[in-house]
């Protein structure tokens, strides 16, 4: 049987089935058959751990004022809580450490404006 007696045979079994169906019909099938193939492709994967979400309400966040510690680096001129964004890009060998805001201000570095909290 070659390709044009193939579509013939497709074309009178179709012909009673108005188009709109035909249309419906293949992107259901097209649906499905993704859906079957990203659930065996899936089956492969292997499941992350449980994540968890922490409340941060539930922790008292000390500011800078309180004379909680605070970081900077050596190259720069702000100082950040340990939880600061700016803070997390700091290299360990550039982080200076205060025990307050106070200290820092001392040593002339300025509050970071990013930095809830200071």
């Amino acid at each position: 049987m070659t390709i044009a007696d193939m579509r013939e045979a497709s074309k009178r079994l179709f012909a009673g089935v108005p188009r709109d169906v035909l249309l419906v019909g293949l992107i259901l099938f097209v649906g499905a058959t993704s859906f079957i193939f990203g659930v065996l492709v899936g089956q492969d994967t292997p499941t992350s751990a449980p994540f968890s979400v922490c409340d941060s309400s539930a922790t008292p966040v000390p500011t800078g004022d309180s004379g909680g510690e605070v970081v900077a680096s050596k190259t720069g001129t702000k100082y950040f809580l340990p939880w600061c964004g700016g803070a997390k890009n700091i290299s360990a060998e550039n982080l200076l450490t205060f025990s307050s805001a106070e200290e820092a201000q001392a040593k002339g570095y300025e509050p970071a404006a990013n930095c809830k909290g200071l």
